[in-house]
């Protein structure tokens, strides 16, 4: 499926309603590769040093990311493509993946993934500061009430101004820049392309403090830390971008950006699998309330 979502960017065009299906289609898939990115990182971050986790994920994508540039021979970009690949690598690459590992080091998963509610909002705010398509009222309403919702949520499990919580929201801000100018870019590019140049401009930032930061007993980590630092470097780097910036290029940004309002439940789900965190009653109501908010969000972004 890979192969053919990189491929498809040569395809001819497609009616105006596949197009749009398709567009939703490639965005859930990627939701569902990051829902995992922040238990994943826990999961690493609990025997790995942060800095480490950021760099290694990092480097490794890059690595892969240069040999799809390179067995697929995709052209470079264009001059003017550099400043919108720094963004990306700035605010998906390097910002994100830094921001919350830091916060996780002293906040539970499930606390952090509460945060990635607030994603939509901040792609759809980007994305319409940037000369995207001005999305109507009823949009607005029904991402304001899912970002409400997911605030609501927070505060009742307690969330607070502490220092990780800073660092979340600027993480959310970062991203959604990143999501935005990267989607944008994509249009020209090709989605898998964008990430992987990315990947390749940060390279010289990441690999320097992958190998500053390497443990110096690896073999005495925890196996569940080096696959939580696995998933994020192949799912959250790489082949979640590969889908996210490919349906982002192909649909409206701010509405397909709704679908992250799923991803907190998701990663919620999963964090209380992997890391035995609870799961209220509450977030389940809330879970309901938010499917709702994303449906009509769709609905009014046509």
């Amino acid at each position: 499926m890979t192969h053919t979502l990189i491929k498809s960017a040569a395809a001819p065009a497609t009616p105006a309603r596949t197009q749009r299906g398709e567009a939703w289609l490639y965005a859930g898939l990627a939701v569902l590769a990051f829902s995992g990115s922040l238990p994943a990182t826990k999961l690493a971050v609990m025997a790995l040093p942060p800095l480490f986790v950021t760099g290694a994920r990092g480097a490794c994508a890059a690595v892969l990311g240069g040999l799809c540039l390179l067995v697929l021979r995709a052209p470079r970009p264009a001059r003017g493509d550099l400043g919108p690949l720094l963004v990306v690598a700035g605010g998906a690459v390097v910002g994100f993946p830094l921001l919350t590992a830091l916060a996780l080091r002293s906040v539970p998963a499930v606390h952090s993934i509460v945060f990635t509610g607030l994603l939509p909002l901040s792609t759809a705010s980007w994305a319409t500061l940037l000369g995207e398509k001005r999305p109507s009222a009823p949009f607005w309403l029904f991402s304001g009430l899912g970002a409400a919702c997911i605030l609501g949520f927070a505060l009742h499990e307690g969330v607070s101004a502490s220092p990780a919580d800073v660092l979340l929201a600027l993480a959310v801000i970062v991203c959604g820049l990143g999501y935005a100018v990267g989607a944008r870019l994509g249009r020209r590019l090709g989605g898998w392309q964008v990430i992987c140049w990315a990947l390749l401009l940060a390279l010289p930032v990441m690999a320097p403090l992958m190998l500053a930061t390497l443990p110096p007993h690896p073999a005495q980590v925890p196996p569940g830390a080096w696959l939580g630092l696995g998933y994020v470097t192949l799912f959250s780097m790489l082949i979640g971008f590969f889908f996210w910036y490919r349906g982002l290029a192909l649909g409206d940004i701010a509405a397909l950006g709704q679908l992250q309002l799923l991803q907190p439940f998701l990663g919620l789900i999963l964090a209380a699998v992997t890391l035995k965190e609870t799961v209220s009653h509450a977030a389940l109501i809330v879970m309901t309330l938010i499917v709702a908010c994303v449906l009509g969000a769709r609905r009014f972004s046509a």
